[in-house]
């Protein structure tokens, strides 16, 4: 069974239908317990950061979900939600994020399209889960490089960024998965795959 946090305006159906696909049920959960007790996770988002940060506060869920990934427990974090990892975003200044990653997520510059909304090549660096590919993207902010210690992939758009972080069973997805075609869909089972390797 795989949990996704209700962050509130999120695109709940389209990952819980893709999980279906592939024989794997879901639920959604906020209780910290719940989070705790789990096997996976999904952290989907779509929206502002300060929201979905206000959001996981209201649920009391950001010191569960901050050590869940710290400890390398299998969680998958959709779009919004690798933003979330990180300590900060420009889009809500004085907001804290998670702070899984020592980093602050930044704006496109100006001058390439804002946001980005459409198709896109994600090209893998030392991952074990991600291969060569085209995803889909909607978003406006991203992390500017991958962190240290962290596998994943890059993207092209206004210079590269991160658009995927990988370590373990721990996996986040700039793009959406779960609405990428056969591509995603083979992502998806691949951290079905890993995360119950490592269970």
């Amino acid at each position: 069974e795989i949990l996704i946090v209700p962050t509130g305006i999120a695109n709940t159906a389209s990952v819980a239908a893709a999980f279906a696909r592939l024989g794997a049920a879901t639920r959604l959960g906020g209780e910290p317990d719940e989070i705790e007790r789990a096997e996976r996770v999904v952290l989907p988002g779509v929206g502002t950061f300060g929201a979905a940060m206000a959001r996981l506060d209201d649920l009391g869920l950001v010191a569960t979900l901050r050590t869940r990934i710290l400890t390398g427990r299998a969680t998958l974090a959709i779009c919004l939600g690798l933003q979330l990892l990180c300590r900060a975003s420009e889009e809500s200044p004085g907001v804290a994020g998670l702070g899984v990653i020592d980093a602050t997520i930044a704006r496109f510059p100006s001058s390439v399209r804002v946001p980005q909304l459409g198709w896109n090549r994600v090209q893998p660096v030392a991952s074990e889960l991600i291969e060569p590919g085209v995803a889909l993207f909607a978003n406006s902010y991203r992390l500017t490089a991958l962190p240290a210690g962290w596998a994943g992939a890059t993207t092209e758009h206004g210079g590269g960024f991160a658009s995927a972080l990988e370590r373990g069973p721990v996996l986040a997805c700039q793009f959406h998965p779960e609405i990428s075609g056969a591509w995603g869909q083979r992502l998806l089972a691949r951290w079905l795959q890993r995360s119950a390797e490592v269970a």
